[in-house]
């Protein structure tokens, strides 16, 4: 029953998936149906987790999505209340339900980042080093590379306050997504080191590196719909990049 569960979880999120991408190319999604995004990323999240539990089992795969969600939500918290880390933003209201000013699919959406993230990390590099989390963290920047410019330019999720040269978005931020990244992932290889698992799991490995791939690539179509042509096509390359990396198995 489990394993049907996480399947039908799976499929759902990539009906929805479809259903999103026809709507937005269209020009569709009627305002009432913006909630619908909240959702997609919240489902995103989801599978993350399913992801860290079949790799660390259940006890310490909760640890790990808890960790993950309560401290990036928290330096979210602190970014948008006091400019800490990122620099000078505002969550609106389009992206509800908040916490503290903070939308919940925050914390969705970062588990999302880590478990494709570490997938792919884990695919281009098995044995685990400082390598890999470095490799893990500048491809959570790359997925940021789009989302921000297309969250703030386009959907209006939040409003960065202060100058930037890319799309008004200060370099602070990519940095603080690269650090936050970083600690997460750090914190991944300890447990994993402390509790010796060498799981692997290659069918959600392969459903994290897909997820990746959908993730950016709606993102990218809302930028080329947004006309965020430096965005889309640096996003794409970097994309392009790290796929030929992980397919084509490379050890490094």
């Amino acid at each position: 029953m489990k394993m049907k569960v996480e399947n039908l979880l799976f499929k759902f999120f990539i009906i929805w998936y479809i259903c999103g991408v026809i709507l937005l190319s269209f020009d569709l999604l009627p305002p009432w149906l913006e909630w619908s995004n909240v959702m997609f990323l919240i489902l995103a999240g989801l599978l993350a987790c399913i992801y860290f539990l079949k790799l660390f089992g259940w006890k310490f795969g909760i640890a790990i999505c808890s960790v993950i969600f309560v401290f990036s939500f928290s330096i979210e918290y602190l970014g948008a209340a006091f400019g800490v880390l990122f620099g000078d933003y505002s969550y609106t209201d389009r992206f509800t339900p908040n916490l503290f000013d903070v939308p919940i699919a925050i914390g969705f959406a970062w588990l999302m980042v880590m478990g494709t993230s570490h997938a792919i990390a884990t695919r281009i590099v098995p044995k685990g080093n400082l390598l890999r989390i470095i490799i893990g963290a500048s491809i959570a920047v790359v997925i940021d590379l789009i989302i921000d410019p297309v969250a703030f330019k386009v959907k209006q999720y939040w409003i960065w306050d202060g100058p930037g040269m890319y799309y008004d978005i200060p370099f602070s931020n990519f940095v603080g997504w690269f650090i936050v990244a970083f600690i997460l992932h750090v914190v991944i290889f300890l447990i994993q080191k402390r509790t010796g698992n060498i799981r692997t799991n290659p069918i959600w490995e392969g459903r994290m590196i897909l997820l990746f791939g959908l993730i950016v690539a709606m993102f990218v179509l809302l930028g080329i719909i947004g006309k965020l042509w430096l965005a889309s096509s640096l996003t794409s390359l970097l994309t392009v990049v790290i796929l030929i990396m992980v397919y084509k198995r490379r050890i490094i």
